[in-house]
């Protein structure tokens, strides 16, 4: 598959820099988990990928969030994290221990609270 490069690339790549957490939140099928892998790729920095439509990985990110984050250290790259907001206070609490930009990588495609 051709990438197509987006403009957005730049910005992606300052934010992570900076700061810990990082979400690109808009519709399905748009691009953003691309964008996100090929500016992770360009950094060539190792992140894993975790995609929450994987039922078992959506499972044991909403029943145990702290297992969760045993098996999917930072940095991470979590695709459709708005299926599991009970990860969120554990992102902050490893954020606030670690202060490491670019350990969280998040993608959402729906409008969620934490986004008000």
């Amino acid at each position: 598959m051709h990438y197509i490069p987006r403009a957005i690339e730049p910005l992606v790549t300052a934010t992570a820099a900076e700061y810990a957490v990082l979400l690109m939140a808009g519709p399905r099928q748009v691009g953003k988990s691309t964008v996100l892998a090929h500016v992770i790729e360009q950094r060539g920095c190792p992140i894993e990928t975790v995609t929450l439509d994987d039922l078992t990985e959506r499972q044991l990110a909403v029943q145990d969030p702290a297992m969760f984050f045993q098996v999917h250290q930072p940095p991470v790259l979590i695709d459709e994290v708005q299926y599991a907001p009970e990860l969120f206070p554990y992102i902050k609490m490893m954020v606030d221990s670690r202060r490491k930009p670019g350990d969280f990588w998040l993608t959402g495609s729906q409008l969620f609270s934490m986004m008000e």
